[in-house]
């Protein structure tokens, strides 16, 4: 989130697409209804007609997959109808910068594509320079190359017929949210995007966050109190995890994993260091060699960064290490072992049948968890015959949540300190105690075999998190929130080893500091700042209720990210009823503002958007793998045959598998229905902690799969009917829910049914519960992220 669970009460419109939050937030959607409270609309898009849609003041239906279409009419329509707030457009975007000559778009394809690869040289999206380098400009807006006129050009496509026609929305419905949102661009006016899986699960799941994006930025939404781009997490800690480099492509703090072609500290910081010589830009990851020399002291303290950075783990260049090509290199048989750790892979991950047939192809599996799982349990489920699979699993028992210390850091980058409440039951232990316990171990193996191969990372890493043998979770947090290793005098004051460091501003390059993850500096300083619970507020940070005392949130306690945006280039907020920041007599007051620096007017002001090597939002964004604007694709598995915006059908660059459990059925007649899947309130992901608790499985007792009348009676189904519903991956039965929740759609001139499917179950427990729906969807994915395209996928239903 680039604001905050509370800020949204700020809203004057809502946007919630993609998500559900009135179900699958019901304690955070109160600060929803607070924004309607106060006179701020509501809307909702969504295939179904949800809980969210019912406390709504708009709801437009729109078939699963079809989202650019949808957000791409609305970029249209903002400019066609000189809704944008052009005054931010003009000095916070990049709508000013010109192409170079090697850009181009036709026919459904940007220039650079190699069909081969499947893949675009992205340097055919450059920019067009001057003789000292510097992005060649037009704030008239008027040149034919520069951003904004080509982005319009783009879209022109996008009429309201198009965009009915694609999206199965009718027209009236759309141009209704188009205006009721577009209001927000005015300079007094703002209003929120909520999402979640429903935008990201796609083969375009990127680029439809990239297409919110670029509404919110031509609306003047970004950085501003009630508004910005805001990801509703389906986990507490989802945020935390990722801050903290879980992803395979990142190290702590969001920055690269090295290739191996980088093979020294050097060439490492060169190649991902980017470079500007915009005065007005802050470039602030061109501050990236002191991020890495810091963790790599975190990890690596008694040797040089340069030294250690060569036992960093390396990626292949050019390989893909996502998810999906995770479990395909496991189906292959390259996998030895897998930690299955607090997850559920055979339960949780598309095409289920394939990665369940992968985990019986190891030598062995250790799972962490609390319940039995279907991924614990995989070799005795359906279609498994044990006496076949050589894979020998351990269980090792963890505590649940409550029972241990720690801190998570929530969707709107709030870091939350937690204590332990009861003790773990019976040999149950924190997840930090069994990591800490086994890599002691593997240490000790390590030291002594002479012939270990490379055990320089392992016999060096530093592994002083622990108080009497017991995980500490404190010490972490102040190596994460990093330290001087040696005495250092800034400016005019002077730290002690050991003094841990204010904020990432202070981390050097030359080794004399140390942090774990940049962006969580100052989180752990004179006292644990996630621990705080103080509601104090100024009179000014009163009118949107920051809180800057209750918790910590990254970066150095910023609430609301790009707050230099709030503001007109002399600093003063553009909307004086809800200030985020404000230039007084010389320094900013309000919210920790996005750098020290005085506003753009100043000749030392700095371009609002410091995370961009110019400091501009990115309307043009020529980093993505599938293009620099959000262009319709269809899911890889629709309906349709075609589409009204060009000839290309689905993504070009889209992650894809061949092998002979990688089943598709596009336009297929033996699947015709589109099904998507989603959660209930009763139970909590693949439902591990859910599913054994009485009460909640008393109320969602079974996997169910929700239809319109119109199919029903298409299908001969009749409410709690018990039937099957198939794809070309595979098949489980499911309870008939027949609601006018879900209505046919017209796409295309023909009519589509949708279907929708809750994706808590298992095999495992209840045994009537029903099997896991990923068992029908496919092993496809965005070309960015590796994320799979469950939310948009072809079966066929019929009574069992």
């Amino acid at each position: 989130m680039t604001n905050h669970w509370i800020d949204i009460k700020n809203s004057d419109a809502v946007l919630i697409i993609g998500s559900n939050p009135a179900e699958n937030h019901p304690i955070s959607f109160k600060w929803v209804m607070r924004a309607k409270d106060a006179g701020g609309k509501v809307i909702v898009v969504d295939p179904r007609f949800t809980k969210s849609a019912a406390k709504a003041d708009l709801y437009a239906p729109i078939r699963s997959g079809s989202d650019i279409g949808f957000f791409g009419g609305f970029i249209n329509y903002i400019i066609a109808n000189n809704m944008m707030f052009k005054d931010y457009v003009v000095n916070y975007t990049n709508a000013s910068y010109i192409l170079g000559d090697k850009y181009e778009f036709k026919d459904g394809m940007f220039s650079g594509f190699d069909a081969a690869k499947k893949a675009y040289d992205k340097s055919a999206w450059a920019f067009a320079r001057d003789a000292e380098g510097n992005v060649k400009r037009d704030p008239s807006l008027q040149d034919p190359k520069c951003v904004f006129q080509v982005m319009k050009k783009h879209y022109e496509r996008y009429t309201l017929d198009n965009v009915s026609k694609i999206t199965g929305c009718p027209k009236d419905k759309l141009e209704e949210v188009y205006k009721s949102f577009g209001v927000t661009g005015a300079p007094d006016k703002t209003g929120t995007v909520l999402y979640a899986m429903g935008q990201t699960q796609h083969t375009v799941g990127v680029q439809n966050i990239r297409a919110m994006s670029l509404v919110q930025l031509l609306l003047g939404n970004i950085g501003t109190a009630g508004g910005g781009i805001n990801a509703l997490r389906g986990e507490a800690n989802v945020q935390g995890s990722t801050d903290q480099g879980l992803l395979f492509h990142i190290l702590p703090g969001y920055m690269p994993t090295p290739a191996a072609s980088m093979g020294d500290l050097k060439t490492y910081v060169e190649k991902v260091t980017p470079k500007t010589k915009d005065p007005k830009s802050a470039n602030w990851w061109g501050n990236r060699p002191k991020y890495i020399a810091s963790y790599l002291k975190a990890i690596y303290p008694k040797q040089k960064p340069e030294d250690s950075y060569k036992w960093l783990p390396k990626c292949e260049d050019g390989k893909d290490y996502s998810w999906l090509s995770l479990f395909d290199e496991m189906y292959k048989g390259a996998f030895k072992g897998f930690f299955a750790w607090g997850q559920n892979p055979a339960a949780s991950t598309a095409n289920a049948n394939k990665v369940r047939q992968a985990l019986g192809k190891l030598d062995w599996m250790v799972t962490v968890n609390i319940f039995d799982t279907e991924t614990a349990s995989f070799w005795k489920g359906p279609g498994m015959n044990p006496k076949k699979i050589k894979t020998e699993v351990f269980f090792l028992p963890c505590c649940v949540s409550i029972e241990k210390e720690g801190s998570i850091s929530n969707s709107g980058r709030w870091m939350q300190w937690r204590y332990p409440g009861p003790k773990p039951l019976g040999n149950t232990k924190p997840d930090g105690d069994l990591i800490y316990e086994l890599f002691e171990e593997i240490k000790k193996l390590y030291a002594a075999d002479k012939k270990a191969v490379f055990p320089d990372p392992i016999t060096n890493l530093n592994w002083d998190h622990a108080t009497n043998h017991v995980f500490d979770p404190h010490k972490v947090a102040k190596l994460i929130n990093g330290y001087f290793l040696t005495d250092k005098t800034i400016g005019d004051k002077t730290y002690k080893a050991g003094d841990p460091v204010p904020a990432f501003g202070l981390l050097q390059d030359d080794g004399s500091t140390c942090s774990g993850n940049w962006i969580y500096s100052a989180s752990y300083t004179d006292k644990n700042m996630a621990a705080r619970r103080d509601k104090t507020q100024t009179p000014m940070q009163e009118k949107i209720g920051l809180f800057p005392g209750w918790t910590w949130a990254w970066p150095v306690n910023r609430r609301i990210l790009y707050n230099r945006a709030s503001v007109d280039p002399q600093g003063k907020p553009y909307q004086p009823q809800k200030p985020v920041i404000e230039w007084v007599d010389g320094k900013w007051v309000g919210d920790v503002p996005d750098g020290p620096w005085p506003p753009m007017a100043d000749e030392k002001g700095k371009n609002p958007f410091i995370m961009t090597s110019e400091g501009f939002g990115q309307l043009f964004g020529p980093g993505r793998m599938d293009g620099p604007f959000p262009e319709y694709y269809e899911p890889l598995e629709c309906p349709v045959s075609e589409h009204p915006f060009s000839k290309v059908l689905n993504n070009p660059t889209a992650l894809t598998f061949q092998g002979p459990a990688d089943h598709r059925a596009s336009c297929d007649p033996r699947f015709p229905f589109v099904c998507s899947t989603y959660r209930v309130t009763e139970h909590w992901q693949t439902g591990v902690m859910t599913r054994w608790t009485p009460w909640l499985l008393e109320a969602e007792p079974q996997m169910f799969v929700e239809m319109s009348p119109e199919l029903a009676k298409l299908r001969g189904i009749n409410p709690g009917d018990k039937c099957t519903v198939e794809s070309a991956r595979g098949s489980l039965w499911a309870i008939a829910i027949v609601t006018e929740r879900l209505q046919p759609m017209q796409v295309m001139g023909q009519t589509v049914h949708m279907v929708g499917i809750p994706w808590h179950y298992g095999w495992v427990f209840p045994k009537e519960g029903g099997d896991s729906a990923n068992l029908l969807t496919p092993s496809v994915g965005d070309p960015n992220t590796g994320i799979p395209e469950t939310k948009a996928f072809m079966v066929n239903v019929k009574k069992a």
